[in-house]
C-alpha cells in the first residue's frame, strides 16, 4: 500500500462551532426568577427535566441559580414535576 502526501485542501477539517454565550450574562440579561415561569419554561425540556448547561449555554453559576428557581417553582407548583 502507497501512502499519500496529503495537502491541506485534501485535509478535511472538523466543523468548528463558535463557543454560545450565556443567556444569562452580560447587559440586558434577564434576572433569573421562580416567579418568572416563561423564562424558566425555556431551561425545562417537553419531559419536564431541567436542561444540561452544556446544551443550554448557561455558565455553571447561573445554571445552580437557574435549577433552584426551577425547583422552587415547581415545589410552589407554579411548573409541573413530570409532564406525561
Amino acid at each position: 500500500m502507497a501512502i499519500k502526501n496529503l495537502t491541506t485542501t485534501q485535509v478535511r477539517r472538523p466543523f468548528q462551532r463558535r463557543r454560545k454565550t450565556c443567556p444569562f450574562s452580560g447587559p440586558n440579561a434577564p434576572v433569573i426568577d421562580y416567579k418568572d415561569v416563561r423564562l424558566l419554561q425555556r431551561f425545562v425540556s417537553e419531559r419536564g427535566k431541567i436542561v444540561p448547561s452544556r446544551i443550554s449555554a448557561v455558565s455553571g453559576k447561573k445554571q445552580r441559580e437557574l435549577a433552584k428557581a426551577i425547583k422552587r417553582a415547581r415545589f410552589l407548583g407554579l411548573l409541573p414535576f413530570v409532564v406525561q
